[in-house]
């Protein structure tokens, strides 16, 4: 039987920041963090999360949870969302000097904003399926942040990162509910590991069908183009700050703007992948030179149903 749902309460309530990975999640996550009115948390849902931060297993990438399967996370996510955190679990968890450094720093952020009762901000693109439960269970405030299909498609080929579509495809629930209708795509291309092309623009469909679903039902998802953050990072994070009842001070601000500016990188290092301080107006592109024409075309064609949604035709050139 479920429990009763926590009624969400602009303000108050916790934010869920989701998306595909490699979809701007941290970015986003972080520069809602520079309002130190919330407490970041990274990725709870991630296979690899750490004990201290969420105790439940997690053993699918895109881990699916509903009311049929929520007794397995439930009790785990309110420990994390009330900001507990699970030392000893973490501490016999530990296998190397990182381990250790990273038990500090999240230790850290759930005991000053615990003391300091901040809203709890869980980045977690690997939630994204799983929002109306993060919404009516726990009450969360969701922001679902969409990038350009080939901007998503040419990340994941730099940095060559597959995607095993049976992570999907053996969630039962998962599949009754949302990707049923993709199954026989999915089956095809999980034995296609080589083709990133192909698996990236199948996976960045899947997740924002799923997503434009969800918006029809439930019109107060914010849903948040990484183009559109890139172009006038200040405007629209001072939009985001204020449909979450943040409040967007000088000092919010000018993280914004330094981790914007022209005068940053337009290209992460493959050594640090997951760096928020980008050229974001100059990054926008790199898609254009990472992939060739053909390619772009072929993404173009794999993912145009879904991705006219949210993209005009004169995003594609």
């Amino acid at each position: 039987m479920s429990s009763q749902p926590c009624e969400p309460d602009k303000g108050k309530s916790p934010i869920l920041v989701t998306g595909a990975h490699r979809s701007g999640t941290t970015w986003v996550g972080k520069m809602l963090a520079a309002s130190r009115q919330v407490a970041y948390v990274s990725e709870p849902l991630n296979v690899w999360h750490r004990p201290g931060v969420m105790f439940a297993p997690i053993q699918r990438w895109y881990t699916y949870i509903c009311p049929e399967n929520e007794a397995s996370y439930l009790d785990a996510l309110k420990d994390t969302l009330r900001l507990r955190y699970h030392l000893w679990a973490e501490v016999r968890s530990l296998t190397s000097m990182k381990d250790l450094l990273r038990m500090g720093r999240d230790a850290a952020v759930f005991w000053s904003g615990w003391v300091l009762h901040k809203r709890v901000l869980l980045k977690d693109p690997f939630a994204v399926f799983s929002v109306p439960w993060f919404k009516e269970q726990l009450g969360c405030a969701a922001v679902v942040v969409v990038r350009h299909p080939a901007a998503f498609v040419s990340s994941l080929v730099r940095l060559g990162w597959s995607f095993d579509f049976s992570d999907l495809l053996e969630q039962p629930l998962l599949m009754r509910d949302w990707l049923e209708a993709f199954r026989s795509e999915m089956a095809r291309v999980k034995d296609l590991p080589r083709d990133i092309v192909e698996q990236a623009s199948l996976l960045w469909k899947v997740i924002y069908h799923t997503v434009w679903v969800m918006k029809a039902h439930m019109q107060d998802i914010l849903i948040i183009r990484h183009e559109d953050l890139s172009a006038d990072p200040v405007e629209g994070f001072g939009r985001l700050y204020h449909a979450l009842g943040l409040d967007f001070h000088d000092r919010a601000r000018r993280m914004v703007m330094q981790s914007s500016s022209a005068e940053n990188p337009s290209e992460t290092s493959l050594r640090k992948v997951h760096s928020v301080r980008l050229d974001s107006r100059a990054s926008v592109q790199n898609w254009k030179r990472r992939l060739s024409r053909e390619d772009i075309e072929r993404v173009r064609r794999l993912t145009e149903e879904v991705a006219c949604h949210y993209y005009s035709q004169e995003e594609w050139e």
